[in-house]
């Protein structure tokens, strides 16, 4: 990409949209278009530089307004959340797919040159994620499909579709499967946290109410790996700019349990606290973990930050945030990004 490309981000009111808008600036793109659904008080972060709009994608119009004069399109947007959100709103989850055959659509009707699709681990076939001790997924593993009901085979479809789009149309598409994104800037109650956030808010909270108890849903011994946000922005560029046309996975490989988790965020705030096992729950697939094999073969790199330096970093800033607003999520975290 050229510093003078127009570059649309959709869903940049997002965790990774907001962050991907943040990372360009400071690399010197002066050409970025932002959108999202939500209003520009309700994004994670707003930079006031940018072109900033909001429009609802799942709209051919909107999609096609959008993309006008757009040179690369990042196609962040989605209905999603963590697993309490995606197990209980299948269907809007899958009205997701309207954005991306819109976004398609606008892309090649506009002229852009590159599309990229934010696909999920999601469209891992189920049966090979039953045990704790999950063999690492390999691209292929999303064959014979049998990806998460709802949100999984919305990602999977889409994935189809930027294939089909190359094949039919010559519009260059690029997938990455995305394998657990955390950091700071991004939801940590509310009901769509991810488990590193939601474990964070919870230990906070247990350590300034004095009552040291934790809820952990599950039995904790499920597994899972996370990635850092600033892995998760230097993979989705390289894999954006590259040469590789079929869908990779983005993520780190570092398993752990979730117990393993709580036990770092843990040791993070300096305490110990008893757990309570809400087996209930929504809890997903045993155990997931990325195998960066083929991620390191095309780009001689793979997600590298240890797992227990990207949680501190996070703690730190949820730890402020709810400082800053007694302890209440805000609406947004704009003040900084506006500065």
């Amino acid at each position: 990409m050229n510093l003078g490309d127009t570059i649309l981000i959709t869903g940049a009111g997002g965790f990774i949209g907001g962050h991907l808008v943040g990372h360009l600036l400071s690399q010197g793109y002066t050409r970025i278009r932002a959108v999202d659904i939500k209003d520009a008080d309700e994004w994670y972060q707003f930079f006031p530089q940018v072109e900033n709009h909001q429009r609802d994608l799942r709209l051919r119009e909107h999609c096609q307004e959008m993309a006008a004069g757009a040179d690369h399109v990042f196609n962040l947007a989605c209905d999603m959340g963590g697993m309490g959100f995606i197990e209980t709103h299948k269907a809007e989850c899958m009205l997701s797919v309207l954005i991306n055959t819109n976004m398609l659509l606008a892309a090649r009707d506009q002229g852009a040159t590159r599309f990229l699709f934010s696909s999920s681990a999601c469209v891992y076939a189920a049966d090979k994620q039953t045990s704790a001790e999950v063999q690492p997924l390999r691209e292929s593993d999303a064959y014979p499909a049998m990806p998460e009901d709802g949100y999984g085979w919305e990602k999977l479809f889409s994935e189809r579709m930027c294939r089909h789009f190359s094949e039919d149309f010559g519009l260059i598409t690029r997938v990455v499967r995305y394998h657990n994104v955390y950091g700071p800037n991004g939801t940590y109650d509310g009901g769509r946290e991810k488990a590193p956030a939601a474990i964070c808010r919870k230990v906070i909270q247990a350590k300034r109410s004095g009552i040291h108890e934790i809820e952990i849903w599950g039995d904790g011994e499920q597994t899972r790996s996370f990635m850092y946000i600033d892995d998760c922005l230097y993979g989705t560029l390289r894999i954006m700019t590259g040469d590789y046309a079929d869908p990779l996975n983005l993520g780190s490989d570092q398993l752990v349990t979730i117990n393993q988790l709580v036990d770092i965020v843990e040791d993070i705030a300096g305490i110990t606290l008893k757990r309570r096992y809400k087996l209930d729950a929504p809890k997903g697939v045993r155990g997931r973990n990325s195998d960066n094999t083929l991620i390191s073969q095309v780009l001689g790199w793979a997600p590298d930050v240890r797992l227990e330096d990207g949680l501190e970093r996070t703690y730190r800033w949820i730890h402020d945030e709810m400082a800053r607003t007694g302890c209440q999520p805000p609406r947004t975290f704009t003040a900084k990004a506006a500065e």
